[in-house]
């Protein structure tokens, strides 16, 4: 396809940016967009890991320590998590139309966004301020403030991938690798916080790295 018919296809101000970060050479500036869409693609795999491993223990942890294997559903009815009640209760309600209900299939089915609000100040309080031992290798004096900017990060991040946004551009649409490299050494970070050696979980995973350094390369020929 010619750049036109890219244009065509997928509107001008998407692909126009694109071929404004690269000078106005088409042919770079359709290069830059698969790699946006490689990028994207490598993303997913580390982020579904990380979303598994994280929900997986936010789960385990509350079921010891609320000795509820169903605190998902109690804890919307007269505890922390009330002000979640529309959110989890519709989920549970739809699993039970198709008649396919578990608790493991609640905690599947809910967004990152959930498990990421349970380190906010509120609801980290209400919960018994416990949360932060799902961690049992992070970075010692880390806080739970610290803990939600940074997945809070993860999560607007998986948003913009979610909502085919570039990852390969900085606030002014100048090609930057930046925040595509800050969000891949969360990830690792956490992964090890909650306890995993990334060679083992992440094995058969492909990385983003080798995509960040073909747009960096790429960014690196354009005057």
């Amino acid at each position: 396809m010619k750049y036109e018919e890219y244009e065509k296809a997928l509107s001008v101000p998407r692909i126009g940016k694109y071929r404004i970060a690269c000078k106005g050479d088409k042919n770079k500036a359709l290069i830059l967009y698969r790699y946006n869409i490689k990028l994207c693609q490598k993303f997913y795999g580390i982020l579904g890991v990380f979303e598994v491993v994280l929900r997986n223990a936010i789960n385990e942890h509350f079921k010891e320590r609320l000795q509820d294997n169903n605190w998902l559903i109690t804890q919307t009815q007269n505890g922390f998590l009330v002000n979640y009640q529309d959110v989890i209760l519709k989920e549970r309600d739809k699993l039970l139309e198709k008649q396919k209900y578990t608790h493991d299939k609640l905690v599947a089915s809910l967004s990152l966004g959930t498990w990421t609000f349970l380190f906010s100040r509120n609801s980290y309080k209400k919960s018994g301020k416990t949360l932060l031992k799902i961690f049992p290798n992070k970075t010692h004096g880390l806080n739970q403030k610290d803990i939600y900017a940074d997945l809070d990060k993860i999560r607007l991040f998986r948003n913009r991938i979610a909502h085919h946004e570039p990852l390969c551009f900085d606030p002014y649409e100048t090609i930057n690798i930046a925040y595509a490299k800050e969000i891949y050494t969360l990830l690792i970070k956490y992964i090890v916080f909650l306890g995993y050696r990334t060679n083992e979980i992440l094995y058969g995973v492909e990385s983003p790295l080798p995509t960040i350094e073909n747009i960096d390369v790429l960014a690196k020929t354009i005057p």
